[in-house]
């Protein structure tokens, strides 16, 4: 078919088909002169060179690349094709989603790892500072029953002469008679003042820079802030510095404690050295709640006032810790 298509198949012609029995066959007669004809094949067109060469010889003999087998030669099936192309596709995808897979688990395994060393490292610091800490020393109670023992400082009353007085109220009935006692007696003596005593409170948003005197007697608020004395000061490593001043009468000194908001800086100045410290948080609580004075971790400082104002039957508590 292939050679019939290229014009390279020599058509013969068919030989006569021979007479019926008892028929006479006419031949011609061949005139003696007349020349006989010479029929001759149609001479066929040469073919390209490129189809000229033959393929080399094989086991079953020799093989020409223009032969045409029809048992041999199958056509590509689009179908087929079609189906080879899906499963390469689907085959590809499969390995992409798995790559994806394998990424999500390499992160999820990294922070896994992440929170484990985060865990193993805060082991150790706190590890570390609980051995720092049994070395601090424990610092001694003051033996003397002092007012901010059974309720916190800057509470008091107006009584009907218009002169502020302490809350008695606010203290628990079994302390009252040791209470009165201690508040009748006259104004503790000042503990002289040392290099690292506190002198000096600078609270910028609340426009504040008064100096603090030591102790947190009636006297002491009426002059201004005043220091707890637990004998902490700025200077140490470990300690709770408390301050306290009213919020509604001698100055009003910490009216606005209230608008004290997490990460505020303030300073405490010494004789030798300025200590900021950062607010951390506030809350309310009762007079009763004096475990707000307790000692930290680490240096802290915390404000104390009457709270809300004028009516004084709280307490506002700022709590903040040394940053500098």
């Amino acid at each position: 078919q292939k050679l019939r298509r290229d014009g390279r198949v020599v058509v013969e012609s068919l030989p006569p088909e021979p007479a019926a029995r008892g028929a006479e066959t006419f031949v011609p007669p061949v005139m003696p002169d007349e020349p006989r004809p010479v029929f001759e094949a149609p001479k066929p067109a040469p073919a390209p060179a490129a189809r000229r060469a033959a393929a080399p010889p094989t086991a079953s003999g020799l093989h020409f690349e223009d032969e045409f087998d029809d048992m041999d030669y199958a056509p590509p099936s689009e179908d087929g094709e079609r189906a080879w192309r899906r499963f390469v596709n689907r085959f590809l995808l499969l390995i992409e989603v798995a790559a994806v897979l394998g990424l999500i688990g390499i992160g999820a395994s990294l922070f896994q790892a992440i929170g484990t060393l985060e865990r193993e490292t805060a082991s150790a610091a706190q590890l570390a500072d609980e051995q720092r800490r049994a070395s601090i020393p424990t610092i001694a109670p003051t033996p003397q029953l002092t007012l901010e023992a059974v309720v916190l400082p800057g509470g008091h009353t107006f009584s009907p002469a218009g002169v502020p007085q302490f809350n008695y109220a606010e203290i628990p009935s079994h302390l009252l008679p040791l209470v009165q006692d201690q508040i009748i007696q006259p104004p503790p003596r000042r503990a002289p003042p040392t290099d690292n005593t506190a002198l000096r409170l600078i609270i910028p948003r609340l426009n504040l820079d008064q100096t603090i005197i030591q102790g947190v007697d009636w006297e002491a608020l009426r002059q201004g802030i005043g220091q707890v004395p637990n004998s902490t000061t700025p200077a140490d490593d470990q300690g709770n510095v408390v301050l306290a001043a009213h919020n509604d009468i001698y100055g009003e000194s910490f009216r606005y404690l209230d608008q004290l908001q997490p990460g505020d800086q303030f300073q405490i100045q010494t004789a030798t050295q300025v200590f900021t410290y950062t607010v951390a948080n506030w809350e309310l609580v009762e007079p009763t709640d004096v475990y707000v004075m307790d000692e930290r971790q680490g240096a802290t400082v915390t404000l104390i006032s009457c709270y809300p104002y004028q009516v004084n039957n709280q307490r506002i508590v700022v709590y903040a810790n040394r940053t500098a």
